[in-house]
């Protein structure tokens, strides 16, 4: 089984998949840590160096290449990771996929993430909340429409990471 955690960055996709690989006793991946192993650089140079063609390319290969393993695995997908080519409905079709969209709201995603923008390159420009407002809810307008076909929604606001762990397990059953 492939248990795959998809979302906004700053939705917990990481932080979640490590705790609940290890209550499965799986292994864990994050999709953007597994390419940059195979392509020996981190997603930043991948993008500045080769362009975001490229990058999508390997994240579907890559994607690929995990969807095929044999081994019990939690996913964490980038966060635009379902919204290029055709990575959704791989996910979706794969009869060894559970697929979850760790839901949040706007204005959580901006507080979490406005606190770790330094650590995050794709918003570290932003100088303000209401700028991390405008370029997130321009994101998860575009993402949404991606996001919502998961066959199972967890809306994590206000939520322990325990209890969301939870209410994935209990779609496990």
């Amino acid at each position: 089984m492939i248990v795959v955690l998809m979302g906004y960055m700053g939705s917990g996709k990481s932080t979640i998949g490590k705790n609940l690989a290890t209550i499965l006793n799986s292994n864990f991946l994050d999709l953007d840590d597994y390419i940059s192993r195979k392509e020996n650089t981190s997603i930043p140079n991948l993008f500045k160096n080769k362009g975001e063609i490229y990058f999508r390319k390997k994240e579907a290969f890559y994607l690929n290449e995990i969807l095929n393993s044999k081994e019990n695995i939690v996913l964490a997908l980038g966060g635009g990771t379902p919204c290029y080519g055709n990575n959704l409905d791989l996910l979706i079709n794969n009869a060894m996929v559970k697929l979850f969209y760790l839901k949040l709201s706007l204005s959580i995603l901006v507080e979490r993430l406005y606190n770790e923008k330094e650590n995050r390159p794709l918003i570290s420009h932003l100088k303000t909340k209401e700028e991390l407002t405008e370029f997130v809810g321009k994101h998860l307008f575009e993402r949404t429409h991606y996001y919502n076909q998961a066959p199972s929604i967890i809306v994590a606001d206000n939520k322990s990471k325990k209890d969301i762990i939870e209410d994935i397990l209990m779609s496990l059953i």
